[in-house]
């Protein structure tokens, strides 16, 4: 499987709970929905008292060679704040000047988005990783950009976002023969967070959000950690692995890619093939989602168009042809006759 393929089955781990039905701002679910891989600056974490994790580890066994060729991507978001600086009246929503308050602190409340970021490593030589240590750094400067949308909604939108550092370390250590361990380690160095209050979100604007880890090798194959040969089960135990799960990817019986993800999943996961799109639940409940989404009122609507990720969501179910949606039910998976002698 390509970087590709495997990169679409990864950003339903990028986007877990990134959106959830009813996918509002207004929804409070919507306003605090990042609670998986996240990597907080180290300042941060230690000042108070270390509860929040500024590190994230991989360790995996795989086999290989001096030929063995190593890529590694890791992926998560960096959050920033978009504000739409809309005088209320303009939106015709208020009638009186306590309802022109409350629409005013909601169209320009600030809205937390998602940037996907991606650094990593190529061709990176096994034997070369078992010398020593490939370090790659993470730097994404702070920006604020303004854009004027006044010809279409009477607003500017303002799109701030703070500056994060860390660094990634890719080692490898022989353990028997060809037998390696691979260790991806990734810290959140962001300086200047020490004085970050722990209430509120605000250290999340310069953390690694959904973070996760992809591996591939060429002229290797990885060993499943999930179901580990007997004779390899005492080290793969000792593979430590902090807040994240490694686990084959790909077309099953390939071994030469991993996903290492904060959510748990078993070895090669595939996205439903009748699912139209992302919605961002994790679950395969989409048609009842599709149908909640159908009966939504004109003013719920207009809040989803909002957030660019819902207004797609939006769009694309509005568009489904009956075809389409009669592919989202009664889906039956891995169905086969009982064996002789066995039970339901």
């Amino acid at each position: 499987m390509n970087i590709e393929q495997i990169k679409e089955i990864a950003n339903a781990v990028l986007y877990e709970g990134y959106l959830l039905y009813p996918y509002r701002q207004s929804a409070i679910k919507n306003r605090q929905r990042w609670t998986f891989g996240v990597v907080y600056p180290r300042e941060y974490s230690e000042a108070n008292g270390g509860i929040e994790p500024w590190s994230m580890q991989t360790e995996c066994l795989l086999r290989g060679s001096a030929h063995s060729l190593l890529d590694v991507h890791v992926r998560f978001l960096h959050l920033l704040l978009r504000t739409n600086q809309t005088p209320a009246h303009q939106q015709g929503i208020a009638t009186n000047a306590r309802q022109w308050g409350l629409a005013a602190r909601m169209a320009n409340e600030p809205l937390e988005e998602g940037v996907e970021r991606e650094i990593g490593a190529t061709g990176l030589a096994l034997a070369e990783l078992a010398a020593h240590p490939h370090m790659v750094g993470i730097v994404f400067p702070a920006r604020l950009i303004e854009t004027d949308d006044s010809a279409e909604r009477g607003a500017t939108v303002v799109r701030e976002q703070q500056s994060v550092v860390g660094m990634v370390s890719i080692a490898a250590r022989q353990l028997d023969g060809d037998l390696f361990k691979l260790s991806v380690r990734i810290e959140n160095r962001t300086p200047g967070t020490r004085a970050i209050p722990a209430q509120g979100n605000r250290a999340l604007l310069q953390s690694f959000v959904s973070t996760h880890t992809i591996l591939q090798v060429r002229q290797g194959a990885f060993i499943s950690l999930m179901d580990t040969p007997p004779e390899l089960q005492a080290m793969a135990k000792e593979c430590r692995n902090d807040r994240t799960w490694p686990v084959l990817v790909g077309n099953e019986g390939e071994y030469d890619a991993m996903l290492s993800s904060p959510i748990i999943l078993y070895d090669y996961p595939q996205l439903a093939p009748e699912s139209p799109g992302p919605l961002f639940d994790g679950t395969e409940i989409d048609e009842i989602l599709t149908l909640r989404i159908m009966t939504l009122t004109d003013e719920e609507k207009e809040q989803m168009r909002s957030d660019e990720r819902a207004r797609a969501i939006l769009e694309r179910t509005e568009s489904l042809t009956p075809e389409q949606f009669m592919k989202l039910h009664g889906v039956i998976r891995d169905l086969r006759p009982l064996r002789e002698g066995e039970e339901l």
